[in-house]
């Protein structure tokens, strides 16, 4: 399939890596020092103490967080496609913001807002800023495309026919406006007016012209080869919330049919018997039958879709999610191929960047079918929800143990190999930050999972494709 992981072509490079050391804690003994001395002996003192499992969260949000707010877009406030510390980018892309990604930022900023990380009005501020450049980005019959120019709001083409909407990016970016309008719209008239900024843009979304006049959706459409990407999405992998809202738009829905006859594969060629550890796997999950897919299937749709007694015809969605995590983990732990390192307290398969049989980095979609002996801790973290003590375990395992190697200047880097004299991947990507930042504010307080769940529309959307919440009573 054309998934994200899939066509993503990222040239290999070598890594540097920037260590700097201040003699911090001298200053702070003598009451002076700067803000960013004093931060730093705050860290070593952290180091030295042994941190509770709710601080432990809260650093990792906090710290990953930054990537959403410090080292955003600078034009846009949108979330880059990637960050990368040392500053050097073979690909000249600093300036590109992924769509997606974006999505989840936006989570991240209200995220921060709840945890008191910024202010209220700084986000605001961000926010409507944000707002302003989507208004007037390219939008393609209401889809914005996979990648934008951050300076000019134009589309930076995925692939050569890859050039103009991506559904399947708007879905994750519209998770997170929804959440937006929601998280504002009973307050001040500043936030009223941000909140309302925020309903145009999803309600301009033409899910229905997707379908292509079949009853299917398609991830793609371009001005200048039109359909001939031609990638339905059938399940079962992370696109299950371009379903939930194409349904929900209100004036651009898609049909039910949509639904069962192209996701659902005729109404039940989605559901598997196959079983895992004893867990079963419930959905087919596309060219991963056995083991289940990347972990990042469990979380792109979900951080905004509540899987908490979610269910409809063909499944239980919470056990769907916390049967594949688990399987993951168990692999993990079982180690089939002894890599150094796998355990209780080092797993999660997910796609990210990878280790090249040469050293340098490249992209892969780790998964138990696919496991080069490197860890995205996105994995694990992303999963707090569905399996707290074995995510804590690893978080807790990547903090104090590899943090020398696997963390910067916002919280833990993109990927590490145990086994590979604890290779890194020093640099982040926005679609791996993201679900860790929401995944734990949902872990935290509920509150992504309750802004969009408790939206009218949504809830209308997932009644209308036969979808029933035994949390929020639908």
């Amino acid at each position: 399939m054309r998934g994200r992981y899939l066509t993503m072509k990222i040239k290999n490079t070598s890594l540097k890596s920037l260590v700097i050391a201040i003699p911090a804690l001298l200053f702070v003994a003598c009451g002076g020092g700067s803000k960013e001395e004093k931060e730093q002996a705050a860290a070593e003192k952290e180091t030295t103490e042994k941190l509770t499992d709710e601080q432990l969260v809260d650093v990792v949000q906090k710290e990953t967080f930054k990537y959403f707010w410090d080292y955003a877009e600078p034009n846009s406030g949108l979330a880059r496609e990637r960050y990368h510390p040392d500053g050097n980018y073979p690909q000249n892309d600093a300036h590109v913001v992924t769509t997606g990604g974006s999505g989840f930022g936006l989570m991240a900023i209200l995220s921060g807002i709840n945890q008191e990380y910024i202010t209220r009005e700084q986000g605001v501020e961000r926010l409507t800023r944000i707002a302003d450049f989507l208004d007037k980005a390219d939008r393609f019959h209401g889809a914005w495309p996979h990648w934008m120019n951050g300076n000019t709001g134009k589309v930076q083409p995925f692939g050569k026919k890859d050039n103009g909407g991506d559904l399947v990016e708007t879905a994750f970016l519209c998770e997170g406006i929804i959440c937006v309008r929601e998280f504002f719209k009973d307050g001040t008239d500043e936030e009223k007016a941000l909140s309302q900024k925020f309903d145009k843009l999803w309600k301009g979304v033409e899910w229905n012209w997707y379908t292509n006049n079949q009853n299917k959706l398609f991830w793609h459409w371009s001005p200048e080869y039109n359909w001939e990407m031609n990638f339905a999405l059938e399940g079962y992998n992370e696109c299950l919330i371009t379903y939930v809202l194409g349904a929900s738009s209100p004036d651009h829905a898609i049909k039910p049919e949509v639904y069962h006859e192209c996701w659902a594969r005729n109404g039940g060629g989605i559901k598997s018997d196959n079983v895992k550890y004893d867990l079963p796997l419930i959905l087919k999950h596309n060219g991963a039958e056995e083991f289940g897919g990347p972990l990042f299937w469990a979380h792109y749709s979900y951080v905004g879709l509540d899987p908490n007694k979610l269910t409809d015809k063909y499944a239980n969605y919470w056990d769907v999610n916390y049967n594949q995590t688990k399987i993951d983990y168990l692999y993990c732990v079982e180690n089939p191929k002894g890599y150094k390192g796998y355990g209780e307290n080092y797993w999660g398969l997910t796609a990210s960047y990878t280790r090249s049989e040469d050293g340098t980095v490249g992209y892969t979609a780790h998964m138990p079918s696919n496991d080069r002996g490197v860890i995205s801790p996105t994995a694990a973290i992303s999963s707090i929800v569905y399996t707290p003590k074995e995510s804590i375990a690893a978080m807790r395992n990547f903090y104090e143990n590899y943090k020398s190697t696997i963390w910067g200047p916002a919280g833990f880097y993109d990927a590490h190999s145990a086994e590979y004299d604890n290779w890194a991947a020093q640099r982040y990507l926005a679609i791996d930050q993201g679900p860790m930042v929401a995944m734990i504010e949902n872990y935290r307080t509920g509150l992504l999972w309750d802004l969009f769940m408790n939206a009218p529309e949504v809830q209308e959307g997932l009644n209308k494709l036969g979808f029933h919440s035994g949390k929020y009573g639908f």
